[in-house]
């Protein structure tokens, strides 16, 4: 496989890390490849926390896995003929929202207020809220996806909250193609969007317990705004792991830890990380 050096402390998006040589997936076989020997990877890097000293890194290659079209393909269901959008999971997030505005489809809307690329997003089962309480997660939107060169009905994926259950390399997967653009829905995401840090950020550090909110728990138990050496939970949003200027892997690692902790012995909750972690 071919390599490219990534500097992640410009890279990602809590800009910490390190220049670290990562491999490039190119065809299905590399993909495969990349499974079988352990290989961890990094799309974007928007929900990353990575070591210097990180190893066995792999990312899609942009040339390849960057595309997106409106398709004709089979129903493996019943055979019939049905049109999705097919995309790239190296696709970024506002590329795709962009194509489905302009052909005036629905159903991506919540992409307006939420980065990183398509591999990652189906990864997590990314998502957002709207101001009016209504959940919308990408598993919403898939018909399938193509995970390591073999198509898998998006309906046999164990989904579920901000987990897919996915352990291959996602390069490719057909979104539904809903007619009507909602607008206003749009227009909702990005005002939410705009009350989030604009420090470098990994975003939602914790995912939310069943039932309440990572957010009040660390202010709560008084971390909002609260750092350990150059990272720290935003004044602004208590859940969102932010840079405040020459942060690192350790003292970002710190401050979970004590998160945890805190809200642990306070409430008896074990919060459990939704940023990714590659040591």
């Amino acid at each position: 496989m071919q390599t490219r050096l990534i500097d992640f402390s410009k890279y990602s998006s809590l800009r910490i890390g390190a220049p670290i040589e990562v491999h490039l997936i190119r065809s299905s076989k590399d993909a495969q490849e990349c499974v079988a020997r352990g290989f961890s990877l990094i799309g974007k890097a928007q929900n990353l926390l990575i070591s210097p000293h990180a190893k066995n890194l792999a990312m899609l290659d942009k040339e390849i896995f960057s595309q997106i079209s409106i398709e004709s393909r089979e129903n493996t269901t019943n055979g019939a003929q049905e049109n999705s959008v097919l995309v790239g999971a190296a696709l970024s997030s506002s590329k795709i929202f962009s194509f489905f505005k302009a052909q005036n489809l629905g159903g991506v809307e919540f992409l307006q207020g939420l980065p990183g690329s398509l591999g990652g997003i189906i990864k997590m089962n990314a998502g957002l809220k709207s101001s009016s309480g209504q959940n919308y997660e990408i598993c919403e939107m898939l018909d399938s996806i193509n995970i390591n060169g073999e198509w898998i009905d998006a309906e046999k994926i164990p989904f579920s909250y901000r987990s897919s259950g996915i352990s291959g390399v996602i390069l490719q997967a057909c979104l539904k193609k809903i007619q009507g653009f909602n607008d206003a829905l749009s227009k909702d995401f990005l005002a939410i969007r705009a009350k989030h840090p604009k420090m470098p950020s990994c975003g939602s550090c914790f995912k939310n317990p069943k039932g309440d909110f990572a957010g009040r728990l660390l202010e709560s138990v008084g971390l909002k705004g609260f750092s350990i050496g150059g990272v720290g939970f935003s004044a602004q949003h208590a859940n969102f792991l932010v840079n405040l200027g020459g942060g690192s892997f350790e003292d970002a690692l710190a401050l979970i830890e004590l998160a945890k902790k805190r809200v642990f012995e306070a409430f008896g909750i074990m919060l459990e990380c939704e940023v990714q972690i590659i040591s």
